[in-house]
């Protein structure tokens, strides 16, 4: 699987990463059997968060799962606190439960308003927590993901971040006017790129059958628009993608990234077409 520089770190990463969600359903040892077998196809990118699953269970079981992989991934995770304080508690607790002394990225997890970027990067803010926390080995880089661009583009005034995750998807892009702000301001300040929602469609119909039970959105399962959406991302200046949160579209997305190559313009206009008067699950305001 091709792997792509992680900024100016040093690191590449996979084109795939396993994102967390996607042990929600799973046990220990099924964790253990994805884990190793994304690492056999060369994935190297992990993404977790304690808000994924209930009781931090996701950390817990990708904390297992890697027991003696540590070395040679790249694992990242997540604070929904915005105090110091909070933080602290947050990434002391994850540490534990990933079993490792560091993670690789520690990100504040979905900032979604200004006020609360203001709040974390302030005096007594979470960012206190995370300088601290890289000066004592506890992290390598720090970023954020964002669902919201007012958000991002904040965030990168105020600090120098290493990386955005944030939605790279050809229907925010093209009917919402949605990611492409944060991708051009990433860029602009050198941060690397990191994608989410690739494979998502449109938000569920009310009491739609809901057979990708950890997806809030609905996502693309049909292999041919599925591989073009991801495609389409890929094809932007990304890093990695983390796709969908469940094990079957995970191994669709490594198999898209095995035999990845740039969309071509045919390609670009049959997305487009298939885009056409969806509802984007983001959109500008």
């Amino acid at each position: 699987m091709e792997r792509r520089p992680y900024g100016n770190s040093g690191r590449e990463l996979s084109l795939v990463g396993l994102g967390g969600v996607v042990f929600c359903s799973a046990n220990q040892n099924e964790s253990d059997a994805l884990v190793a077998e994304a690492i056999d196809r060369g994935v190297n990118y992990f993404d977790v968060a304690p808000s994924y699953g209930t009781d931090q269970e996701t950390e817990i079981k990708l904390g297992g799962a890697l027991k003696g992989k540590r070395d040679g991934v790249f694992v990242a995770c997540k604070t929904m606190a915005r105090t110091r304080e909070g933080a602290r508690m947050e990434l002391e607790r994850s540490l534990r439960h990933l079993q490792t002394d560091h993670v690789d990225l520690y990100q504040l997890h979905a900032i979604t308003s200004v006020e609360e970027v203001e709040t974390a990067l302030g005096v007594g803010g979470a960012m206190e927590t995370i300088l601290q926390a890289r000066d004592e080995g506890k992290i390598k880089h720090i970023g954020f993901s964002a669902h919201s661009h007012e958000a991002a583009l904040r965030a990168f005034e105020l600090f120098p971040f290493e990386s955005a995750l944030f939605p790279v998807n050809f229907v925010t892009y093209q009917e919402g006017n949605f990611g492409n702000q944060i991708m051009a301001k990433a860029i602009e300040k050198g941060a690397a790129r990191l994608a989410l929602k690739a494979m998502a469609r449109t938000n569920w119909e009310p009491n739609a059958a809901r057979p990708y039970p950890h997806c809030w959105y609905e996502p693309i399962d049909d292999p041919h628009f599925a591989e073009l959406a991801f495609r389409f991302t890929l094809s932007e200046p990304v890093t990695a993608a983390v796709p969908p949160g469940d094990p079957r579209l995970f191994r669709m997305a490594m198999e898209f990234a095995e035999r990845f190559k740039p969309l071509e313009a045919a390609e670009r206009a049959e997305l487009s077409a298939y885009a056409r008067g969806l509802t984007p699950i983001f959109k500008a305001a």
